[in-house]
């Protein structure tokens, strides 16, 4: 498989990650008492910071992976990871990044490092759109 299957992979796996982490603390709080059932808002407004941040990294995951996941698909599909490859891994990297600052700390250089995983992303993104467009 090549770099941007398993980057691919990594992607949808990472926001499965996030979604389960977040289902485990919200089952805790139920089987605790501490939350009803039908108490949980898909920004988890209402519970700690964390959890907030939790849903927010998850919900970037979520919006992202249709735009990425389908440069990396085109590339799979139509024998271009040439294209893909080289960023692959950075790609996840700053993926990952973004999602642990997120909810590691809020501090303003935390913020701005976040930031630029973010911008890491949008730059291999949009090299990976013109280069599959133009090849």
């Amino acid at each position: 498989m090549s770099a941007t299957g398993y980057a691919l992979i990594g992607f949808a796996a990472w926001a499965l990650c996030l979604l389960i982490f977040m289902e485990v603390v919200r089952t805790y709080l139920v089987v605790t008492g501490r939350a009803p059932a039908n108490g949980f808002t898909p920004d988890n407004a209402g519970l700690s910071p964390f959890m907030q941040r939790l849903a927010r990294s998850h919900a970037n995951c979520i919006e992202g992976l249709p735009i990425f996941g389908s440069l990396m698909a085109l590339a799979i599909m139509t024998s271009r990871v040439s294209i893909t490859d080289p960023l692959a891994y950075w790609f996840l990297g700053a993926r990952v990044t973004q999602s642990l600052i997120h909810l590691t700390s809020t501090s303003p250089t935390a913020v701005k490092v976040r930031f630029l995983a973010f911008a890491v992303q949008m730059a291999v993104g949009a090299y990976w759109a013109a280069a599959l467009l133009v090849s």
